[in-house]
């Protein structure tokens, strides 16, 4: 006969029991003791009763421990991780940005459920003010931040403290699931526009006009005919005045000699002319050429022809 023993076998995992319990949930600055614990307020992780580790350690989970937590009273959820188990029995601690998305009030009931979520490939955030457009690398400063957290759901309102400040960002979607795993991952991260920003207006310039507009190039063709350069008189050291003219007459516009106008010209556009200077005549006559001849000129002498020295 054969003997079968059921209990020398692990259980598979669809049989094991799975960590499931309520806590009365408080904000952290309720916490008592004399240590400062505001650094779960940056950060997505509960501290629950010591009661919870030792029935979690009867348990074949996985680690890290992650938690779903449910409102059951506004069919409200979130998940998290733990980052001690230091509260007193039947209570748990959450930051407070977790118990209003909740829409917990002190001393509200919590359901705790331990849950294993996928890692994380992809998220997109919508910061809740365009104030956190004013951060010089709002990404790397997320990723800094994202450090304090265990798991991600969509449609949840984390907060993170940068600069004594606290930003709001929505978290918009996260991939492969509604909710993920941060811990240890390789994640994308993108950004939606800030709630109330809006998008700063074009100048429009007067190069931009409409061709059919003519404009009035007026301005461009004033000439200050009352000034002339270098006529103003000089002073002599001795007081003497003398070889004083006076004062050219100003121009008339019609002494000004104007060339020919650039039909093609626009506003903005500069054209230089290469080609400004006269090109030497060409000579007509090929005959011209042949009768220079090189050194053929007379010289003169000092010493007067027809004298002997």
């Amino acid at each position: 006969m054969f003997s079968f023993n059921m209990f020398d076998h692990p259980l598979p995992r669809a049989f094991q029991s799975r960590f499931s319990t309520q806590y009365r949930c408080y904000s952290v600055s309720m916490l008592a003791g004399p240590n400062d614990r505001s650094d779960v307020e940056k950060g997505g992780k509960i501290i629950m009763p010591p009661s919870a580790l030792d029935q979690l350690s009867r348990l074949n989970i996985t680690y890290p421990m992650l938690f779903k937590l449910t409102n059951k009273n506004s069919d409200r959820m979130t998940h998290c991780g733990v980052l001690e188990f230091v509260a007193d029995e039947g209570i748990c601690y959450l930051p407070h940005w977790m118990m209003q998305n909740l829409l917990l009030e002190e001393g509200g009931l919590v359901q705790v459920e331990s849950v294993n979520l996928m890692v994380a490939t992809y998220s997109k955030f919508q910061p809740q003010s365009p104030d956190f457009l004013d951060i010089t690398n709002p990404k790397a400063v997320l990723e800094n931040a994202l450090r304090n957290f265990a798991c991600l759901t969509t449609g949840d309102v984390i907060a993170i403290n940068y600069n004594e400040k606290i930003y709001e960002l929505r978290v918009m979607e996260t991939k492969p699931d509604k909710a993920v795993s941060i811990i240890e991952c390789d994640m994308n991260v993108d950004f939606d526009a800030p709630l109330g920003y809006k998008e700063p207006e074009r100048k429009q310039y007067q190069h931009e006009e409409s061709p059919e507009e003519e404009a009035d190039h007026s301005s461009y063709a004033d000439v200050d005919m009352g000034f002339r350069a270098f006529t103003g008189s000089g002073n002599r050291l001795d007081g003497k005045k003398k070889g004083i003219e006076p004062s050219p007459a100003p121009l008339d516009p019609s002494d000004i000699k104007r060339g020919i106008p650039n039909y093609e010209f626009k506003i903005g556009k500069i054209t230089f002319i290469r080609n400004s200077r006269p090109q030497p005549k060409k000579l007509e006559d090929e005959d011209t050429v042949s009768r220079f001849i090189a050194f053929s000129g007379e010289g003169q002498s000092l010493r007067k022809k027809g004298r002997k020295p």
